[in-house]
């Protein structure tokens, strides 16, 4: 026993020695432990870089709006997050139409513990205690037997804390996430802001929407953005993810927005939140001042793509309004033939809502829709024949009705249905010859034309003109700075019949741009041009009126360039100067009398209607017309595609409404343009408020020098 005791004695002896050490010697630091901080950093979104139009003219804007935001700890308590999203409740409104019948079941469970509780049977329960049913599995047979009339009982104002709840469990811990910022008032902001002691984790602060200067025009280019409810696309996640993003940021969802996501969306500012050891924020620190986004200045000219929409808008209207019932959509780009420069790219569709008649944006319709172009892609054809060597420039070919085989259906040129004539490829193109091209097709599919033989093409042919077409932009990708661009559809039929009908355009489809790129490609002597919708990067500045100096130029480039003897291209160029100066030129009687000489090429394509009505109206035939041209001839500086997809259903109810089109738009184009000229330089905002990337003044001498080589 007396062993014994010694032995306790020892061991409460060493007992107390410890106790002494941590309390005495170590006491100090562990107190600091208990009390100690974490210092975490967290980022925190800006707003995007703003659009501008090729003359410094704001297009998307960032609108300033008030903000309330709500940041959860890393061990956030759920109950004290509700007492808090209570206390908020009582300070602001809150929409309650993003709450879910789910959100609605696990609150009424969280609000009525007995009810929910009696949802289970004693039977349930008792298989729950002996581990036969997991708690898992009770509480989706209690969210499953919750009722509409439960759900009932909750009130408006139970609700609206539910809302309110639900946004501070989205998102990241010690990240802020957005609990409103649309109609924020000016009460709501200083009531919060006042109590917000009172109400941990919730903040007030600056949030941003964008702002378009010019409502729905281009809008569909534009794209859009995602909500900060949103945040990440869910297919795309784990890329903004892995790019330092968090889940709750706002990227671009499509197009321009989309494209240009890296350079639009600023640098986030950097804070470090310091925590308590329950991760609760007791203050915060900015380390790095964030930056909005680049700004991005497009080639696009506001003033005309308006214009433009206005016309499409007003002719469209017109067409209308004398029954042409598949009618409902027409595009128009416009691009410097030189640089590939998108001027404007216009299109308007005919639509109806609740009943009324509506025209809605659908420029992107332009590169993403297709259609049978006509006689617009001859100049491809023609300049097909010189470079597969089946022709020559100046040759001069039969023009006639082809009979082949046994059939008296006879496939002829629109203006010579009976009688054989010897024409060149100049007039070919001022008339619009179908034959000519035809001979040229069988040609280079190794068959010569005997009347009422047979058409005999080889296996080549299809790929060769297809080749050769895509060098001018047909039926191939243009390239422009935009996803989701469409190729075209390639007709999956080779009968040598089609082959004819592919040469005059009416068997593969091409989008407006391609068009557009394919007319700037033989206006600018066979170079094929980038098509590009955004000129330069500018770095953001803090003023308003100004922007700011260049982070980089977009410059032009050559996709591929044609090759062509010398004279050949010109000989391409005559034909369509023609086409608007010729005495008989199918466009002269619409721009021969424009003062900025213009060359052009016009088509129609007969086809089966394949709109949206095409359920209902199967094998109807409608009629596309085109327009196709630049100017001045000698100098081109501008060329422009008009696409006008099923405009008539017959021949005697045409309407030349692609040269209606085709004619204002250029008119405006050169208005512009004179208009400009007579306007004093310093009034561009674009050269006015530049500020210098080096921050070195610019003598008066050099200002002079710039706007004089602007204007020239």
């Amino acid at each position: 026993m007396n062993m014994l005791f010694f032995v306790v004695f020892l061991l409460f002896s060493a007992l107390i020695f410890r106790l002494g050490i941590v309390q005495i010697v170590q006491g100090e630091d562990y107190q600091r432990k208990i009390e100690r901080t974490e210092d975490v950093t967290v980022n925190t979104s800006v707003p995007r870089g703003k659009i501008y139009d090729r003359y410094g003219k704001v297009v998307v804007d960032n609108k300033p709006q008030n903000a309330i935001t709500y940041t959860r700890s890393s061990n956030a308590n759920p109950e004290e997050m509700m007492k808090t999203a209570e206390k908020l409740a009582q300070l602001i409104e809150k929409e309650t139409d993003q709450v879910t019948e789910r959100d609605k079941k696990d609150f009424w469970i969280t609000k009525h513990p007995k009810k929910v509780e009696a949802k289970i049977t004693d039977a349930e329960w008792a298989a729950y205690k002996e581990d036969k049913l997991t708690e898992d599995e009770i509480y989706d047979m209690q969210l499953d037997r919750i009722t509409e009339t439960d759900l009932s009982e909750l009130t408006a104002a139970e609700l609206e804390v539910l809302a309110i709840y639900r946004e501070f469990t989205a998102g990241y811990a010690q990240t802020p996430q957005i609990v409103k910022n649309e109609n924020v008032t000016d009460v709501e902001y200083a009531v919060v802001s006042e109590n917000l002691s009172s109400l941990p984790g919730v903040n007030t602060t600056t949030d941003w929407e964008r702002a378009y200067a010019y409502d729905g025009t281009l809008k569909t280019v534009l794209g859009n953005i995602s909500s900060s409810k949103e945040g990440l696309p869910r297919e795309m996640a784990d890329y903004y993810l892995a790019r330092g993003y968090s889940r709750n940021d706002r990227v671009g969802k499509s197009y321009l927005e989309y494209q240009y996501e890296d350079i639009l969306r600023g640098q986030k500012t950097k804070m470090k939140n310091v925590t308590d050891k329950s991760g609760n924020v007791l203050d915060s620190e900015i380390i790095t001042e964030g930056q909005r986004g680049n700004d991005l200045v497009l080639t696009i000219d506001m003033d005309l793509q308006t214009a433009v929409e206005k016309i499409i808008e007003e002719e469209l209207t017109k067409a209308k309004s004398s029954y042409h019932p598949f009618l409902d959509r027409a595009f128009v780009t416009m691009m410097d033939p030189n640089t590939g420069e998108i001027l404007a790219m216009a299109g308007k569709q005919y639509t109806t809502s609740d009943g009324k008649p509506k025209i809605v944006d659908f420029a992107l319709g332009n590169m993403t829709t297709s259609y049978a172009m006509g006689s617009a892609v001859k100049g491809a054809t023609v300049l097909t024949g010189y470079m597969t060597g089946v022709n020559e420039p100046g040759e001069r070919i039969v023009d006639e009705p082809l009979y082949f085989g046994s059939s008296a259906k006879s496939k002829s040129s629109w203006f010579n249905r009976s009688g054989a004539m010897s024409i060149s490829d100049t007039y070919a193109l001022m008339r619009s010859s179908n034959v000519y091209m035809f001979k040229t097709a069988m040609e280079i599919g190794g068959s010569h034309y005997v009347r009422n033989g047979g058409l005999d093409i080889n296996d080549e042919a299809f790929p060769t003109m297809r080749k050769y077409f895509g060098q001018f932009g047909l039926g191939v990708k243009t390239g422009i700075d935009l996803p989701n661009e469409q190729a075209g559809y390639k007709g999956f039929v080779d009968q040598p019949g089609k082959l004819l009908d592919f040469s005059i355009g009416q068997f593969d489809t091409y989008t407006p741009l391609q068009l557009a790129q394919y007319v700037s490609t033989i206006a600018n002597g066979g170079y094929r041009m980038q098509p590009q919708i955004v000129k330069e990067i500018r770095e953001p500045i803090s003023s308003t009126n100004k922007i700011g100096p260049i982070a980089e130029e977009i410059e032009p480039n050559v996709l591929n360039t044609l090759e062509l003897e010398p004279g050949w291209i010109e000989q391409v160029q005559e034909g369509f100067r023609l086409v608007v100066q010729g005495s008989e030129g199918t466009a002269a009687s619409y721009f021969g009398d424009a003062p900025y000489k213009m060359a052009a090429k016009t088509g129609t394509a007969e086809g089966v209607y394949d709109g949206p009505l095409k359920e209902k109206n199967k094998n109807q035939m409608t009629w596309n017309v085109t327009l196709v041209g630049y100017a001045p001839y000698d100098n081109p500086e501008v060329a422009m595609a008009v696409v006008v997809p099923w405009a008539y259903e017959d021949s005697s109810s045409s309407i030349p409404i692609n040269h209606y089109i085709g004619r204002r738009a250029m008119d405006k184009y050169f208005e512009l343009k004179e208009q400009r000229a007579s306007e004093k330089p310093a009034q561009a905002v674009i050269d006015q408020d530049i500020v210098p990337k080096t921050g070195t003044e610019t003598s008066d001498a050099d200002e002079s020098e710039t706007e004089e080589s602007e204007d020239e």
